[in-house]
C-alpha cells in the first residue's frame, strides 16, 4: 500500500487458549513499530552474554544480515507488493513477524514512500506476556514449525523458567511429549551455562545430553561434560555426528583409552581410532546381530505362518525384498574379500 493510503482497520478475532481475542487488521507506518527483543529468533542471535537487552538498531542489523531476510523475504515481499500475512503487534511491538519487518525496512531504504506502510494485526493491550508466548508457540512449534531446535528450546525454557508453565501445560500447548520438552529445556540450560548461544552448535549438545550413553564416563570423570564442551567450542570435535558416533566408542571401550583421552594424552580423533582398533562400537555387526537374534527367536516360524490376508501379503513382500538386499550385500562383501 502506498503512502497516504491508510485504510480503516477491520475487526476480527483469533482463538487462543479456548477464548476469542479481538484483533484489528490494517496498515501502520513501519518506522512506528519496535522489534520484540524476547522473540526466540532475536533472542538466539542478538542477546549479549551479559544479559543486556539489545538495541533496536542491533536487532535490525542482525536480522537484515540473515539469508532468510535478504534472499527470501525481501524478494517475496517486493514481488507481492506487500505482506500476504500481516505482522502481529501489541503496543507497537512486533510480537510475530520481526523478520518481515526487517525485510520491509530494507525495501524502504531503496524507496521510502512505496514501503512506508506495513500490514499489521493489532492485539489488545491487555493480552499478557504469558499469552504472547503461548501464541508464538502456536505459530512456530505447533503451526509452521519454522524455529530451529535452539529457538524452540529457548521458547520452552523461558515459558518454564520465567512464566512458570509446567511441563504438562507445555505439552498441551505445543504437542511435544514431556520427555522431549524436558530434554530441550535441559540442553538449552546447559548451553547457557556453557556460555554458548550459537544455534549452529545445538546438535552437538543435543547428542551429548541425549540418553544415558555417557553416564559411565560421567561417573568416572566429573569433568567429562566440561571437557567435551571445550572440544566443541574449540572445534576439536568438528561435527555433531562425531559425538553421536565417535564419542560412544571411546566411552564404551573405556579403560586406558578413556583415561588417556580424559588426561589429554590422546586427541579426540586419536582416541576414536584407538577405540575402533580395540573393537569398540562395530555398528554394522551389532545391527546384523540384532536381526539375526530376532530371526532366531523360538516359534517365530509358526507365528509368521499364522498371519493371513493383507498382512501376509505385506509380510511376504518385505521378506522377499530383504532377502534380495542381503544377497546383494553378500556378493559385494564376498567379492571384496578376495
Amino acid at each position: 500500500m502506498k503512502s497516504g493510503q491508510v485504510s480503516d482497520f477491520t475487526e476480527d478475532t483469533i482463538t487462543l487458549r479456548k477464548r476469542e481475542i479481538k484483533v484489528r487488521t490494517g496498515f501502520l507506518p513501519h518506522h512506528a513499530l519496535l522489534f520484540y527483543a524476547e522473540n526466540p529468533r532475536i533472542y538466539s542471535i542478538v542477546w549479549k552474554e551479559d544479559g543486556d537487552q539489545p538495541t533496536q538498531e542491533e536487532i535490525f542489523e542482525a536480522l537484515a544480515k540473515t539469508a532468510h531476510v535478504r534472499e527470501t523475504l525481501v524478494p517475496s515481499i517486493r514481488s507481492n507488493g506487500g505482506l500476504i500475512e500481516p505482522i502481529m503487534v501489541r503496543k507497537n511491538v512486533v510480537l510475530e513477524g520481526n523478520s518481515r519487518l526487517a525485510a520491509y525496512r530494507l525495501l524502504a531504504q531503496k524507496d521510502a514512500n512505496a514501503w512506508e506502510l506495513i500490514r499489521v494485526r493489532i492485539l489488545p493491550d491487555t493480552i499478557s506476556d504469558s499469552e504472547v508466548f503461548s501464541l508464538l508457540g502456536e505459530f512456530h512449534i505447533v503451526g509452521k514449525k519454522d524455529w530451529s531446535p535452539f529457538e524452540q528450546a529457548g521458547y520452552l525454557y523461558r515459558r518454564f523458567k520465567t512464566h512458570g508453565i509446567d511441563e504438562k501445560q507445555l505439552q498441551r500447548e505445543v504437542g511435544l511429549t514431556t520427555a522431549k520438552i524436558r530434554h530441550l529445556i535441559h540442553v538449552y540450560d546447559f548451553m547457557l551455562n556453557a556460555n554458548d548461544r550459537n544455534p549452529e552448535r545445538w546438535s552437538y549438545y543435543d547428542e551429548l545430553l541425549k540418553g544415558r550413553r555417557f553416564n559411565q564416563a560421567r561417573d568416572l570423570y566429573t569433568n567429562f561434560d566440561h571437557k567435551i564442551t571445550e572440544m566443541i567450542q574449540s572445534e576439536e570435535i568438528e561435527r555433531a555426528v562425531d559425538i553421536r558416533d565417535g564419542l560412544p566408542k571411546i566411552v564404551k571401550i573405556g579403560g586406558n583409552t578413556l583415561k588417556k583421552f580424559m588426561n589429554d594424552k590422546l586427541s579426540f580423533h586419536d582416541a576414536v581410532h584407538e577405540a575402533h582398533h580395540r573393537g569398540a562400537g562395530n555398528y554394522y555387526i551389532k545391527k546384523l546381530k540384532d536381526i539375526k537374534s530376532f530371526l532366531a527367536e523360538d516359534n517365530l516360524d509358526e507365528e509368521l505362518a499364522r498371519v493371513s490376508g493383507e498382512e501376509r501379503s505385506n509380510l511376504s513382500y518385505l521378506i522377499q525384498r530383504i532377502a534380495a538386499r542381503v544377497n546383494q550385500i553378500a556378493k559385494k562383501i564376498n567379492g571384496n574379500s578376495h
